[in-house]
């Protein structure tokens, strides 16, 4: 089993570099945060084009699929299933309501003078229906399937949105792009760099965690533990052994890490201050600019929910 590998949650990808990888990181953190917010009160139209924009982003912007394939064959996974279950749950709307037509439909006559313009609506009526499937115990409706397509598509786009933009942006790209915008809050007096900081750390411990994982793992499955024997009990046991020593290792290399730096004379963020990028605006951001104004001009044109 290769964590690293099969499930590259939070690391980036050095190459090749795509077009995806040479736009702004404030640019990028812009649409991500487009991507997390337009979903809201939206509607189910506007959900699963945010899906297809990703998907489409991922193939247009040549990412091996090596990277993406099994991390998106399992998000998709997960969606679908989310969707058909929440297509066959209990809607909450079982409440039956008194008709207000006659039960004898024939006892109705249309007057002589009505327009087609009546009949056509009628006719529209009759052909309109709640549920939409009903087969023994499954029973699918409007309201059932909206909040499934709701929901699985809001997973996909919050955990895929998320790892594309950690996949196509440098640890280090991400902390000076949030530390550019955040620099209206110094005069808040908060500590802006010590934030950075602290996101740039996180960042880099997630490939250490994963290895952490994996190599226990690993050490687990070579000691070929006999499971039935040992039982629930038993198998508590160990695995809170391992729980126990994944904590210990990443302790160790917070304290490792922590060294390197005081090492380096990294004492206060204030007193040794890394510039790690030069950010500038190019060609290709001003067009990830306008791409991204005419993004929620559509939005706040056709994607909001009635």
């Amino acid at each position: 089993m290769d964590l690293l590998r099969s499930l590259p949650l939070g690391l980036y990808l050095e190459q090749p570099q795509t077009w995806l990888h040479k736009i702004d990181p404030r640019v990028k953190f812009a649409w991500l945060m487009s991507f997390l917010t337009s979903y809201v009160l939206a509607n189910n139209y506007w959900r699963v084009l945010l899906v297809v924009i990703l998907i489409l982003a991922t193939l247009f912007a040549k990412i091996p699929p090596r990277v993406w394939r099994q991390q998106m064959g399992w998000l998709l996974m997960l969606s679908f299933f989310v969707l058909a279950i929440a297509a066959i749950s209990p809607d909450a709307m079982g409440v039956d309501y008194q008709p207000r037509l006659p039960a004898n439909e024939q006892i109705l006559t249309q007057p002589a003078n009505s327009n087609n313009v009546v009949e056509e609506q009628a006719s529209d009526k009759q052909k309109y229906s709640y549920v939409l499937f009903h087969k023994g115990p499954v029973r699918v409706t409007r309201r059932s399937l909206d909040l499934g397509v709701s929901l699985s598509s809001i997973i996909f786009t919050v955990i895929y949105s998320t790892n594309l933009y950690l996949l196509t942006t440098a640890p280090e790209e991400i902390t000076s792009g949030i530390e550019s915008l955040m620099q209206p809050l110094r005069r808040l007096k908060l500590p802006v760099t010590e934030i950075t900081l602290t996101l740039t750390l996180s960042l880099r411990f997630i490939p250490l965690v994963l290895e952490e994982v994996q190599n226990l793992f690993r050490s687990v499955m070579t000691r070929a533990i006999n499971w039935k024997k040992l039982g629930l009990k038993g198998a508590f046991k160990v695995w809170m052994t391992v729980a126990e020593r994944l904590l210990d290792n990443l302790l160790l290399r917070a304290e490792q890490m922590a060294n390197a730096m005081m090492v380096r004379g990294f004492t206060s963020p204030n007193e040794h201050r890394v510039q790690w990028h030069d950010l500038r605006l190019k060609t290709l951001d001003w067009f990830a600019i306008a791409t991204l104004v005419l993004f929620w001009g559509i939005r706040l044109a056709v994607g909001t929910k009635v």
